[in-house]
């Protein structure tokens, strides 16, 4: 095994420290987050108000870290861009589907149970990096099936959260679609940070070093997510 030298030290430093500053974005909570700015305005306006809600929908993919660390997940071991853009077009599906059916249809359910799924999803992602189920189970669950299914649930958390506002229905349709075609251009935007930081990673001696940690790394934040909105359903007040 070759020496790993302090330039593959210092260049595994940076891009962890990338991809950690990238998701660990502030935000007003620990999935799904929407500002108390950003809440009283949703509840105050009425009408189509497209640029207004694609940037609401930019903004909270950009800080919202259970999207990324799945994303993240879903890419780690991703060189072609073709499957890139594959399971990240899988996932907008399933985010696009249910975040407008559900906010139309009015079906919700509680925030906590919605987001420690969400939660969930990022630690399944990382034990299939991992390669736990084929060692546990003896086969390979669909990953493709995976991404799509995650992100039904991403999309329906939100949607969950949109009508915990009592948004106005002048103009819903319209300002939802515009709302989800902000999501997509924040999920491009952190998505292509993240991936110029993985390509550069990955041409070092070092992340075949730590791969293994890194998906570690990323399947307790799950954890973390997932133990915190169960806290929130069992003690409401104490989160």
């Amino acid at each position: 095994m070759s020496k790993w030298n302090p330039t593959d030290r210092w260049r595994a430093f940076v891009v962890l420290s990338t991809i950690c500053a990238l998701i660990a974005f502030p935000a007003d909570a620990f999935a799904h987050g929407v500002t108390a700015g950003d809440k009283g305005w949703i509840q105050e306006v009425s009408g189509v108000l497209l640029m207004p809600f694609a940037y609401l929908g930019a903004k909270h993919m950009v800080t919202g870290y259970d999207h990324l660390l799945f994303l993240l997940g879903v890419i780690f071991f991703l060189h072609r861009l073709r499957d890139v853009g594959l399971y990240v077009t899988l996932f907008a599906v399933g985010h696009s589907v249910t975040l407008i059916a559900g906010v139309l249809t009015e079906v919700k359910v509680n925030a906590y149970i919605i987001d420690a799924i969400i939660g969930f999803s990022v630690v399944y992602k990382a034990l299939d990096n991992l390669g736990a189920f084929q060692r546990w189970f003896g086969f390979q669950p669909s990953t493709k099936a995976a991404t799509l299914i995650f992100g039904l649930f991403h999309g329906f958390g939100l949607a969950t959260k949109i009508l915990d506002f009592e948004v106005s229905p002048d103009g819903l349709v319209q300002n939802l679609v515009a709302f989800n075609v902000g999501v997509e251009m924040g999920q491009l935007l952190a998505l292509s940070a993240i991936l110029i930081a993985m390509g550069y990673w990955r041409r070092t001696r070092s992340f075949g070093r730590h791969a293994y940690a890194a998906n570690v790394w990323i399947m307790t934040a799950g954890f973390v997510l997932v133990g915190y909105q169960v806290t929130g359903y069992f003690l409401p007040d104490f989160i």
